[in-house]
């Protein structure tokens, strides 16, 4: 694939306009969680998030599991119970869910039976006076070429529709094979690809917009350009040594706070 057909494949255009609830006074966002059975301290920290809810919506910008196969790990014990957590807090407040890259294969049967409103990858949401372009930001990494490739390959509904028709022990195996990589990633962020500049800057120009709020590349931080600005939503990481990441990214009437996630 050549650079200007792998760079028109990343290509979105924004998603329809999205509208906070009247109600909100407090938007929370988060992503890159990689949940798994495998992280025990995270996932109790994501679940006392769910049952103490910080805010009146909550936004999950993609990366919610480290891997999603179909949707029938929903009848999985560990996803299950995860799922019935989500599903208890969608009751009470609108919890939004954008696909990541690793669980972009989250489909209808999970978006109905948590209540989940599931939303496309890019989506301009209005809100306080403002707007602002969300994404998981996997697609504006065009550095990372491989990865684009990659990408272009597993989002075709046929390519989808194959591997969802194999057994599941077997799509479990495939997903096993890439969780190494990508833990070991994981942990260095300095080998992430960063988004492309012109290429955010011209989503924000189509959705009307200079503020974009992304995640996956595992840098957290808020940078001013030339033009526009961003939030790097910010990865958990509690379970391996000492170094434990992870925050709450707030949007309210003052603007954009960074907080530390519920003890």
């Amino acid at each position: 694939m050549s650079d200007a057909a792998l760079a028109a494949g990343a290509m979105a255009a924004p998603g329809a306009l999205c509208q906070l609830p009247p109600a909100c006074q407090r938007a929370v966002f988060i992503s890159d969680l990689h949940l798994s059975e495998s992280l025990p301290r995270t996932t109790a920290t994501f679940l006392r998030l769910l049952a103490q809810p910080q805010g009146d919506a909550l936004f999950i910008l993609g990366d919610l599991f480290e891997a999603w196969v179909g949707d029938d790990m929903l009848d999985q014990p560990y996803e299950a119970s995860v799922a019935a957590a989500i599903t208890a807090l969608a009751r009470q407040q609108p919890v939004y869910v954008m696909r990541g890259n690793r669980d972009f294969l989250l489909g209808e049967r999970f978006f109905r039976d948590t209540g989940c409103v599931e939303l496309p990858d890019p989506v301009a949401v209005h809100g306080f006076g403002q707007t602002v372009l969300l994404s998981h930001g996997d697609a504006l990494c065009l550095d990372d070429k491989a990865y684009q490739q990659f990408r272009a390959q597993v989002r075709q509904p046929a390519w989808q529709a194959a591997l969802l028709a194999r057994p599941f022990a077997e799509r479990m195996a495939i997903a096993q094979q890439m969780r190494g990589a990508s833990r070991a990633q994981a942990r260095e962020p300095e080998t992430y690809a960063d988004v492309d500049p012109a290429m955010a800057q011209g989503w924000l120009a189509e959705a009307g917009t200079t503020l974009l709020v992304h995640g996956h590349t595992h840098r957290p931080g808020s940078d001013q350009f030339a033009g526009w600005q961003r939030h790097v939503l910010c990865d958990w990481e509690l379970d391996h040594g000492s170094a434990n990441r992870g925050e709450l990214m707030l949007w309210d009437a003052q603007g954009w706070h960074r907080l530390a996630l519920p003890t």
